[in-house]
């Protein structure tokens, strides 16, 4: 089997033109997990894929990264092969806050006796999760609050740090068995998110020569990044993964 990470887009909130920032991982080119679901993110994914996601990892929820899931959830409840059985991986912290941002609105349907949640199965995730067979590891990054963001990793393959600061000491963990790095990077950083002068001042060399940038504020920003020596993610873009490891010893 093959595995693979497609950019569906990685834009900053204000980059419209890049498109949310999210990801799909896919097996032998066929999508098994996506991560986020802004507004244009789920329009990327069904114009790719021509269906409905599955599976889908939430990082955080901002809305670049929760606003498409009004819609994902009226595709899956009116989809009766899907409906209850689209599965919907949130870190435990970050429920509330979902809740609070796509749930609580009283009447998920006109005509009522609908609860948001009907149209998915929740699966509640602590350090990680099992799908499609694969464990996936999932950790906290620095994001406004501490456990309201988390970033993702599979083993020997891939680490997604999310929307963060510079996290030297999660990576030292869990990008130890040369993962590809897809990282937060803007030209200009502020105290959510990582500028291109936290990647050069904060991460060995070694480190970033195992980085795909994304979530820059701009095409002429994403320029500039790669002006510096760097290696930028474009919407689209499929970057061809090393085949997972097992999970660590434990991992349930």
């Amino acid at each position: 089997m093959s595995h693979a990470l497609r950019f569906l887009g990685v834009g900053n909130a204000a980059a419209t033109e890049l498109g949310s920032s999210s990801i799909v991982l896919e097996r032998d080119g066929a999508p098994l997990l996506m991560v986020d679901c802004g507004q244009e993110a789920l329009t990327a994914y069904l114009d790719h894929y021509g269906a409905t996601p599955t599976a889908l990892y939430i990082t955080h929820v901002h809305m670049d990264h929760v606003a498409g899931m009004e819609r994902l959830f009226i595709r899956a409840y009116f989809d009766e092969a899907l409906r209850g059985r689209l599965k919907l991986y949130v870190p435990v912290s970050v429920m509330p806050h979902l809740q609070a941002r796509v749930a609580d609105y009283p009447g998920a349907l006109a005509e009522g006796t609908v609860n948001f949640w009907d149209g998915f199965q929740l699966i509640p995730v602590s350090n990680g999760f099992w799908h499609g067979g694969l464990w996936f590891d999932v950790f906290p990054v620095r994001h406004h609050l501490p456990d309201t963001a988390f970033g993702l990793r599979l083993r020997g393959s891939f680490v997604y740090s999310g929307d963060t600061r510079p996290i030297p000491e999660m990576l030292a963990r869990h990008a130890d068995m040369q993962e590809a790095i897809v990282h937060d990077c803007a030209l200009h950083g502020n105290p959510s998110h990582t500028g291109v002068d936290d990647i050069e001042r904060e991460y060995p060399d070694a480190l970033r020569q195992r980085m795909l940038l994304y979530h820059y504020e701009s095409a002429q920003a994403g320029a500039e990044i790669e002006r510096r020596g760097h290696r930028i993610a474009r919407p689209g873009e499929v970057l061809v993964l090393r085949e997972p490891e097992p999970p660590e010893t434990g991992a349930r």
